[in-house]
């Protein structure tokens, strides 16, 4: 059987970058080079790589009502494969510098869903696409009362508008199943929910009753 991750940060040399753009985003162009498998090192390897920085995205889940508190905003980016660009996510947002990922949770859930969280706890993180960015996605849950989600939020200095959506566990799972949902951490939070659920409920439950 072969060695599961037998190199580490060390076996990769960074010969050069390059910033080549610097705007809302960042692109950079690095130079590198990385131990083989059979031994030695490989050429001088160039990308380009898109640098957003990191990002949250938390699962809103009603545990009273077995509902969850999702949005709906355009994409661009799903415009040229997607039968609508109009997506329905979970609640997500940038880490910004200084800013610890909890504190993000709060604020997004605050500002694209208009709800006020608890019970915050984190899933799991992820590499968005390490081919081509350095973006990693941390994946939260926290407990929302979803009758006090409604109406479209957003900032207008983002040109955000989000509609919010209380959706049954039964709809989103059937989603799930039917492949309507098309975002990455949406898909991912769920699948995590659908696994984890039984334990979450009984942590919070432990929580409520300390």
């Amino acid at each position: 059987m072969s060695k599961i991750q037998q190199f580490g940060a060390k076996d990769v040399e960074i010969i050069k970058t390059e910033s080549l753009y610097n705007g809302f985003f960042k692109m950079v162009k690095y130079a590198f080079r990385y131990r083989l498998f059979q031994g030695g090192w490989s050429d001088i390897v160039e990308r380009e790589i898109f640098e957003r920085g990191h990002a949250v995205a938390v699962l809103l889940y009603d545990p009273e009502l077995a509902e969850f508190v999702l949005i709906e905003q355009v994409r661009i980016g799903a415009l040229a494969t997607s039968t609508s660009p109009w997506l329905v996510e979970i609640v997500a947002g940038i880490i910004d510098p200084g800013e610890e990922p909890e504190e993000v949770c709060k604020r997004e859930s605050l500002e694209e869903a208009g709800v006020e969280i608890s019970h915050l706890r984190k899933a799991m993180s992820y590499l968005a696409s390490p081919g081509g960015t350095t973006e990693r996605l941390h994946i939260y849950l926290a407990k929302v009362d979803a009758t006090q989600a409604h109406g479209v939020h957003g900032l207008d200095y983002e040109s955000e508008d989000i509609l919010v959506h209380r959706v049954t566990e039964q709809q989103a799972m059937a989603w799930l199943e039917e492949g309507r949902l098309e975002n990455a951490a949406t898909l991912i939070a769920l699948q995590w929910f659908a696994l984890n659920k039984t334990k979450v409920l009984q942590e919070w439950n432990s929580q409520d009753n300390e």
